[in-house]
């Protein structure tokens, strides 16, 4: 287990964080294998098929984000305060709830089915397709939703070079039975399902290996432990909260590529090429957050006041140079980044147009991301779903009061008075936090 006495260090912040930046980097690869295998098809409803099956599937996962999340608040938590046994049992208690979630998905997939694809209509192709490509992949729920609590336990522990493994793995089987099963084999939509099914419960494989010596510890099995009382009360309180928090901020997102539809295709379409550039932020972003979400629960659990700031202060040094060249990079080759993604003429001089706003979000969302990860880590949830319920509220009239007048531009404004929203109402509250660690 790691020592909570070590200081903590740029050096220690980047080895946490470096290797998350990495591993998201995998994640749009597949993305990209998966609908390039469907395509060598030459049909058009196999890549909606395998399109909207993967979509809704992710939708229903994500929902279980919250396990992520509350598991590297509680785990660094116990690691800080050097309740090893607390640690395991957190394991245990993670893997529980993730394979519990995965089998309720399975046992409830027909009506979570039926209820997706009234929300998102297909032709009876695609709808036909998918279904087989989601039954299929649902059966690997229960691993899919257990390793979001083993990367949480890992990212707790600053073994996120684990993490890295266990992404790196997971993907690059994916890649390599998606083209043996669809080219080699002509399986079809079926094979970039199997091909993710056997990827996936493979992955849980690695990550139980990966987590290895907390099975040494008899606390992993210590049921009395595991199953007491007030450690699964305050769980469930910060799961809950986090969840709820997700959603506001979901809320936000689909309603703003909603709104977005209100000024024609061509500006719909420009927004959704921007909001890669946003997908980006987050994909960079989230290496520093994980950091604070480690240092400062370790900081908070040892009841370390001075860590708790120097944790949060280190993470969002790094995490600002990170945005600061994120910024610059979209402002100089942003309009180069766009011809990229998109061939069409109109959508190319529209995205051009909106572009400065995301000059500006790497900045002006960076107090959101990265208090983000020094609440999750102190478990300070409730002020997480309280300020982002504040932070909605603000989004809303935002939004009434500008997208009338300005269009397209007041709803960019809108998000983005979102993001300061967010970092502002938290840092606020974050003095709190900070009382609250101790001395």
């Amino acid at each position: 287990m790691a020592e909570p006495a070590r200081p903590i260090t740029h050096g220690r912040v980047a080895r946490i964080a470096f290797p998350i930046v990495i591993s998201n980097a995998t994640v749009p690869i597949l993305g990209v294998v998966d609908t390039g295998v469907v395509g060598q098809l030459g049909e058009a409803a196999p890549i909606g098929a395998v399109g909207v099956g993967a979509i809704i599937l992710t939708a229903i996962y994500w929902i279980f984000g919250f396990l992520r999340m509350g598991t590297t608040g509680l785990t660094s938590q116990a690691q800080g305060a050097g309740r090893t046994g607390e640690v395991a049992a957190m394991l245990t208690r993670a893997l529980m709830i993730g394979l519990g979630a995965g089998a309720a998905i399975i046992v409830l997939q027909w009506p979570i089915f039926w209820a997706a694809f009234r929300v998102s209509p297909a032709s009876a192709e695609v709808e036909g397709l998918a279904r087989d490509y989601m039954a299929i992949r649902v059966w690997s729920a229960p691993a899919m939703i257990a390793i979001y609590g083993i990367t949480g336990w890992l990212v707790a522990l600053e073994r996120t070079g684990a993490v890295l493994m266990l992404q790196v793995w997971m993907n690059g089987l994916n890649i390599v039975l998606d083209l043996w099963f669809v080219l080699g084999l002509g399986w079809g939509v079926e094979g970039v399902a199997v091909a993710t099914f056997m990827a996936e419960w493979s992955g849980l494989a690695l990550g139980f290996w990966l987590c290895r010596d907390a099975f040494r510890v008899p606390a992993w099995r210590d049921w009395p432990r595991v199953f007491d009382a007030d450690a699964l009360s305050n769980m469930t309180a910060v799961n809950m909260d986090i969840l709820l928090r997700s959603l506001m901020i979901q809320t936000i997102f689909v309603s703003f590529l909603l709104l977005g539809g209100w000024f024609g295709d061509v500006t719909l379409a420009a927004n959704q090429v921007l909001m890669q550039f946003l997908s980006v932020t987050a994909y960079a972003m989230d290496g520093f957050a994980f950091a604070a979400e480690a240092l400062v629960g370790q900081a908070f659990g040892a009841r370390d006041r001075s860590r708790v700031r120097r944790a949060a202060i280190v993470a969002s040094q790094w995490a600002f140079g990170s945005n600061l060249c994120l910024a610059l990079a979209f402002a100089l080759a942003g309009g180069a980044i766009i011809d990229v993604m998109t061939t069409a003429p109109e959508v190319r001089e529209a995205a051009r147009v909106f572009l400065p706003y995301m000059v500006a979000a790497p900045l002006v969302g960076l107090a959101a991301w990265m208090f983000d990860g020094i609440f999750i880590g102190a478990t300070r949830s409730a002020d997480m779903r309280d300020m982002m319920a504040v932070s909605l509220l603000i989004y809303v009239l935002a939004a009434l009061a500008l997208v009338p007048t300005l269009g397209n531009h007041g709803l960019w404004c809108a998000l983005l008075i979102s993001f300061v929203a967010r970092g502002v109402t938290l840092g606020l509250r974050y003095p709190a936090l900070e009382r609250a660690s101790g001395d």
